[in-house]
């Protein structure tokens, strides 16, 4: 695990081993095999478990459930002050999932080799990102239309948007 810039907490362990607790839980329960947990001073704020299969949606990571629990509970988009206890390192999705959520620390147990191993291909997208899209499975491509950036032009000119 690569440590965090405000290093390890005392208590990182602890909400780890829930995290992987929840993980395995789901395995039970036919889910996959990923658990999460926002915590903040020490409460535990929302849990979240891979429901991709569940739900028949690909975005719902244990990570992005944990998310959007946690932003429901707190009646806010930002997890500032929170940290993602994830049982596994994090796909792609699910890292920028918390940086947009404005998470202040992000800590996890197995890693996308661990994920590899039992048949997930997280490390095959870590390294995809670093590539040329043009060389992408999913063409991925910018088509400039008239007005494009109009949306962006509304959301200035409002003088009570919220800045995140």
């Amino acid at each position: 695990m690569v440590a965090s810039a405000i290093g390890p907490a005392a208590d990182d362990e602890r909400w780890l081993r829930r995290a992987v607790e929840f993980a395995s839980a789901n395995v039970a329960d036919g889910g996959g095999p990923f658990g999460a947990v926002v915590v903040r001073g020490g409460v535990e704020i929302a849990v979240g478990q891979n429901r991709v299969t569940r739900d028949d949606d690909p975005t719902a990571h244990a990570e992005v459930m944990a998310i959007r629990a946690a932003c429901r509970a707190l009646g806010t988009f930002s997890l500032a002050g929170c940290t993602v206890y994830s049982s596994c390192e994090p796909c792609p999705l699910c890292l920028a999932a918390t940086l947009w959520a404005r998470a202040d620390r992000l800590v996890y147990a197995a890693d996308r080799y661990d994920a590899e191993r039992a048949g997930f291909d997280d490390r095959r997208f870590h390294a995809l990102l670093g590539t040329d899209p043009a060389t992408w499975p999913t063409p991925v491509y910018r088509h400039p239309v008239p007005g494009a950036a109009a949306p962006m032009d509304a959301w200035l000119a409002r003088e009570d948007r919220i800045h995140y």
